[in-house]
């Protein structure tokens, strides 16, 4: 009897402890969370038995109550890729198009996964791979890995051929627009990327 109380002790201490880390990080909760407070999995599974969280992906759970954010959901999924072109223009406004459920993702050369077949995926050098990353807020207030505005006008230039004309042109012509766009950064990204005189044209273009 004693060791069945405190069993169920520990069940409960342990799952306030989860339910404090979901507090913590907005609704979400990880399996590997729980490995670095040294919990074992087992109580996710208790919990969304008893209707608490919900599986959302492999290892993520949230709030039963909440709706799941898709964009921070493949984010935690998929912690190796960056939102990048269209889809992180996207979440900085200078996109008319919502991503669906086909993503424009870069990672490294190095980087492969199964689940990268279901989206656009760039391959860059290591020494790209994090230049103007950042972070911003999905539309339901989560903050996910992409990279600033000045990488992705040059992104979508460099890959023109896999984008769509009208709305490269749509994005570049909102950029120039922007009060905060900075050229000089921009000019920085693509003299790094070697397109520098490519981007250069183009924002003469759309200057005129």
């Amino acid at each position: 009897m004693e060791r069945v109380k405190i069993k169920k002790f520990k069940e409960e201490s342990n799952i306030e402890i989860i339910e404090s880390i979901i507090k913590m990080n907005n609704g979400y909760v990880t399996s590997k969370e729980l490995d670095n407070f040294g919990i074992h999995r087992m109580y996710l599974n208790t919990m969304w038995k008893k209707g608490i969280v919900e599986k959302v992906a492999n290892g993520i759970y949230i709030d039963s109550s909440k709706i799941a954010d898709i964009y921070y959901v493949f984010s935690l999924s998929m912690p190796n890729t960056i939102f990048s072109h269209m889809t992180a223009l996207y979440f900085h406004g200078l996109s008319i198009k919502a991503p669906n459920d086909k993503y424009d993702i870069t990672v490294r050369k190095t980087y492969n996964s199964k689940h990268l077949k279901n989206h656009n995926v760039f391959y860059v050098s290591d020494d790209l791979y994090e230049l103007g990353l950042t972070e911003v807020e999905t539309p339901m207030g989560n903050k996910v890995r992409v990279y600033d505005i000045e990488r992705c006008i040059c992104d979508i230039i460099r890959s023109k051929n896999r984008m769509d004309s009208e709305l490269v042109k749509y994005s570049i012509r909102e950029y120039i627009k922007r009060k905060d766009k900075d050229l000089i950064k921009l000019s920085k990204y693509a003299d790094k990327m070697g397109i520098k005189k490519e981007v250069m044209d183009y924002m003469e273009i759309f200057y005129e």
